[in-house]
């Protein structure tokens, strides 16, 4: 069997660990019963633990109960830059290996509910982790947003990225939190009702910026160019600028100049969502 399943982006700001929305790269992953072992994987990724220990190996393994098969990946969704290529590549791999529920495997290997929900489901996805089952609801997409991705050459993991974060936050920025996620969902769906300060967040990016110095000349620089807002991509590296068709170009051009004067390698995408998600091929 082969699946198709998009990048994902979340947190969206304020949204952490919650919201997320599908992104047009995609990873395919088939599978085939076969007499012995073996994988093969191009694109991002391509070489990097090409045997059983491989994510995409271990998951189909435990969904089949065997190692006799062969599969395949090929990603389009860097690894460690924020755009979901883990939880991608897990809810892939377990419903090309027959899964009746991947989205489970997804959230068990990768435990990021939002990104695997975003990419089963296509376009924006709200989530909620109850007794241990993700509750997902699908929220309405304006279709004249396009997203411009700023994709470093410098990987992030997860891990460092949640290093930084304090243990607790106090009750204010816990409200200004929450109190942007209803406003920011109605201006996700309606581009006319976005506004920069909903894409604001005091719970993790503050945090994270020492990482990355050029994160906030980077959110900066794409509101100031016309982007309804900006924010980190997930745990980053990538930063995430909101556009439309008309203010997309303007923006690239300026997240890329801002990567040049800062001498950090890294290319620019115009990317549209995938309102789509899982496609089993």
């Amino acid at each position: 069997m082969r699946v198709r399943v998009p990048a994902s982006t979340a947190n969206l700001g304020p949204g952490f660990d919650s919201l997320a929305l599908a992104l047009s790269p995609v990873i395919e992953v088939s599978v085939e019963i076969a007499e012995s072992f073996s994988i093969s994987t191009e694109g991002y990724g391509a070489g990097l633990f090409d045997d059983e220990n491989h994510l995409a190996a271990r998951i189909v393994r435990e969904v089949l109960g065997h190692s006799r098969f062969a599969v395949s990946v090929k990603s389009e969704i860097p690894l460690a830059r924020g755009l979901g290529s883990s939880a991608s590549l897990a809810l892939a791999a377990a419903a090309a290996a027959g899964s009746l529920n991947p989205l489970a495997v997804a959230v068990a290997v990768d435990g990021h509910a939002e990104n695997a929900a975003a990419s089963l489901m296509g376009g924006l996805v709200a989530v909620a982790v109850d007794a241990g089952e993700p509750v997902v609801s699908q929220f309405p997409l304006d279709e004249k947003y396009r997203f411009v991705v700023v994709v470093p050459e410098e990987p992030l993991a997860t891990a460092t990225a949640r290093s930084v974060l304090p243990e607790q936050v106090t009750l204010g920025d816990a409200i200004f939190n929450l109190s942007r996620i209803g406003p920011l969902l109605a201006g996700l769906g309606d581009h006319t009702r976005m506004r920069p300060g909903l894409l604001h967040d005091r719970l993790h990016q503050s945090y994270r910026s020492s990482l990355l110095t050029f994160s906030d000349p980077i959110l900066s620089a794409m509101v100031e160019s016309g982007a309804l807002g900006a924010c980190w991509s997930g745990a980053g590296s990538s930063m995430l600028g909101l556009a439309t068709i008309d203010s997309a170009d303007e923006i690239r051009r300026t997240a890329q100049r801002i990567l040049d004067e800062y001498s950090v390698e890294g290319s620019v995408w115009v990317l549209e969502a995938d309102r789509t998600g899982l496609v089993t091929q």
